[in-house]
């Protein structure tokens, strides 16, 4: 069985952050590859300032090129919008029965996860992998076995602040990919 953990994110734009996670899970040796999951549109975010999904995972690629452990998805690209987690990982699953799948998630997800569609099912079901984030801590599922934290460094980045950086006309450089800041600037995205 190849074990594939699930990063699922606007990734909007995908920054330095979300590949420091990838690389503590890689150090962590529990899964085999991470693939970063763009969804459409995240049923509890707004679309302002959304770029297209094809977009962001063109910058996910163009990010990741030549690291053959993190690798981006459009697997939500066919599905109805907004995508659910439960949804998607049964569409994985169903065509990828050799790969048990598991969630990434920072603790700011996992404190809203009982908000999330048949959440007790994705608990029961997959293995979910909690990253901790600043000023942010939950015990709601402490008894929960599939819920595991994990040590990997407190990143404070955001793509919200990514976002503002550029509008405001600051420098992104060393927050994101060289790739990817250029790509932005390139094509004036976010501005």
């Amino acid at each position: 069985m190849t074990r594939v953990g699930l990063y699922f994110g606007s990734f909007n734009p995908v920054h330095t952050g979300h590949l420091i996670i990838a690389e503590s899970m890689k150090r962590l040796n529990v899964i085999d590859q991470i693939w970063m999951v763009v969804s459409p549109l995240n049923p509890f975010k707004k679309k302002d300032g959304l770029l297209d999904h094809n977009i962001r995972l063109t910058l996910i690629e163009k990010a990741t090129k030549g690291n053959e452990f993190v690798r981006g998805s459009d697997v939500e690209f066919d599905l109805p919008i907004p995508s659910y987690t439960i949804d998607t990982l049964d569409v994985l699953t169903a065509k990828n029965p050799k790969t048990r799948f598991s969630l990434i998630m920072g603790e700011d997800n996992l404190e809203h996860l009982d908000k999330w569609k048949k959440s007790q099912e994705l608990i029961d079901r997959f293995v979910i992998y909690v990253y901790p984030r600043l000023n942010h801590f939950t015990d709601k599922f402490e008894s929960e076995k599939n819920i595991i934290k994990i040590d990997a460094p407190i990143i404070e980045l955001s793509s919200t602040a990514i976002r503002k950086a550029i509008k405001s006309g600051e420098s992104i450089r060393y927050i994101t990919a060289d790739i990817v800041k250029e790509e932005i600037e390139r094509n004036n995205y976010y501005k």
